[in-house]
């Protein structure tokens, strides 16, 4: 049993991944024996990723807020607390918060053996974002 003693602060989100004020707190991060990574996730209202995929997909649990997630080509779908979404390995996608509400989710998935975690691509536009939920 090893138990880490939080010591880590709070980081902003970087600004390549995300629009908007994100706030990550790590939860598990990969070491020898496991390739798990796990963040707790804070958006502000407006805030998303950029389209990323991940080399063995991703989950989301939401835990408080309002949020919006979609893959390419399908359509914006709304996310509350309780919700689950997975996402397959390279399902290029984005999820954030609404226009209006916070939102956070729990971010887990397994890095791939060089250790990469996700591939970043462009920002969702503001028209994108702005779609109607399906």
């Amino acid at each position: 049993m090893r138990i880490t003693r939080n010591a880590i602060a709070t980081m902003a989100g970087p600004s390549a991944w995300f629009t908007g004020t994100v706030y990550i707190d790590p939860v598990a991060a990969p070491s020898a024996a496991s390739r798990v990574q796990a963040s707790s996730v804070h958006f502000t209202p407006g805030a998303r990723t950029a389209w990323h995929t991940h080399p063995n997909g991703q989950t989301i649990y939401v835990t408080e807020g309002v949020g919006l997630c979609q893959r390419r080509g399908g359509p914006v779908e709304v996310i509350r607390p309780g919700d689950r979404v997975f996402f397959e390995p390279a399902e290029e996608h984005w999820h954030g918060a609404t226009a209006d509400r916070f939102m956070t989710h729990l971010a887990l998935l397994e890095v791939d053996a060089d250790g990469n975690s996700a591939t970043w691509g462009a920002h969702v536009s503001d028209e994108e974002y702005g779609q109607q939920p399906g």
